[in-house]
């Protein structure tokens, strides 16, 4: 059977995907080629419609998304073999988390929505194709989400100290390697990047805070950073997942930002994902851990300075020192989620989701 696997993701900026193509040994991983595949311009904007006002979008709007969206992610998996010279038939799978248009968990009818049709990626690119991977954990009473911290335990577990993986996306999230072997913990912590892209957008006209250098220019208003704290689901035990359903403009603005210049506000949500960050891992794992940090928000190096101010007494660094790019973790799990449902081997862990049961993920499309 082939020996490589692929994974696709595009999280809550809606930029683009992320493609990695890899290879696993017993407990480790070699990157092997990775691709970052932008959105059309015109598909970025009509997603970003659909999660702005979700209770206007029709069946027909969510098929149209549900289509281009696969063949965005088909394209991406196309390019991706194209820069590795490598044939189909030498990987073994594709996982693809899809796009997450709407994350519900604690609804009265929980679900969670990703998008991306796995049909069209199986048959587009000739490589079996795993997807859906949230609803099995969902049926089993869990949030669905984070998904990472197995891939996590699997990979980065054995320290001597308490490790936390720390992945910085449109939100952020956590997973507690106890250094005891005791159950992993992991939970979305709250806003990671998406305010501060939603406020540069808005002020500025920009997809985000490149380096961070608006924040920087800033001062933090503490008035508003303790309204922004005050929020419940920073205090709220976990397991708890959250998404840009929740944190978005509208509750940014509904704690009363219109008199405070708008840089002191980007420079108080960098402050509002930090804080947030450090009072978890205290709260979780102690003040002195180490912890690797993932994800887009390693390269706003005022939101890194932050951290290390939050953590003092901890080892902050990215997942480079553990032997994987940051910018590549969230793929390399997926195709790790893909392999692990080949094999018909749990992917969720309970102690994180709040399941009754970890679970097999995805459901697999063979090409035609």
């Amino acid at each position: 059977m082939p020996d490589l696997y692929i994974g696709l993701i595009s999280g809550t900026s809606m930029d683009g995907i992320d493609a990695a193509l890899v290879r696993f040994g017993d407990a480790s991983i070699e990157s092997l080629v990775t691709h970052e595949h932008a959105y059309p311009a015109e598909l970025r904007q009509r997603l970003l419609n659909a999660t702005r006002e979700p209770g206007i979008r029709t069946a027909a709007d969510v098929a149209d998304l549900h289509r281009d969206v696969g063949r965005s992610f088909r394209d991406a998996a196309r390019a991706l073999l194209a820069e590795a010279g490598v044939d189909p038939a030498d990987v073994a799978a594709i996982g693809s988390h899809g796009q997450t248009i709407r994350h519900e968990p604690n609804a009265a009818d929980p679900f969670s929505l990703q998008i991306g049709d796995p049909g069209i990626i199986a048959t587009g690119s000739g490589i079996t194709t795993v997807a859906d991977f949230r609803t099995a954990d969902i049926a089993a009473g869990g949030q669905g989400a984070p998904l990472t911290p197995a891939f996590h335990e699997w990979l980065f577990r054995g320290a001597e100290a308490v490790r936390v993986v720390l992945n910085i996306g449109g939100i952020a999230n956590v997973t507690i390697l106890a250094a005891d072997g005791s159950d992993t913990l992991g939970f979305d912590t709250g806003p990671g990047n998406t305010l501060l892209d939603a406020w540069i957008r808005k002020h500025r006209g920009l997809p985000y805070d490149e380096s961070g250098l608006w924040s920087a220019e800033g001062s933090v208003d503490e008035e508003l950073l303790g309204r922004l704290l005050d929020d419940p689901y920073f205090r709220a035990p976990a397991p708890k997942s959250t998404g840009f359903e929740y944190f978005n403009l509208d509750w940014l603005e509904s704690a009363d930002v219109a008199a405070i210049a708008p840089v002191d506000v980007q420079a108080t949500l960098n402050a509002l994902t930090a804080r947030t960050i450090g009072d978890a891992v205290r709260r979780t794992a102690g003040s002195r851990c180490e912890v690797f940090v993932c994800g887009g928000g390693t390269h706003n190096p005022e939101l890194m300075r932050r951290l290390e101010e939050e953590l003092p007494e901890s080892q902050v660094a990215t997942t480079f020192a553990v032997g994987l790019d940051p910018d590549w973790v969230e793929a390399a799990a997926f195709a790790w989620l893909a392999m692990r449902r080949l094999e018909g081997r749990t992917g969720s862990l309970a102690s994180v989701t709040g399941a009754s049961s970890d679970a097999v993920l995805g459901t697999v499309h063979e090409p035609e």
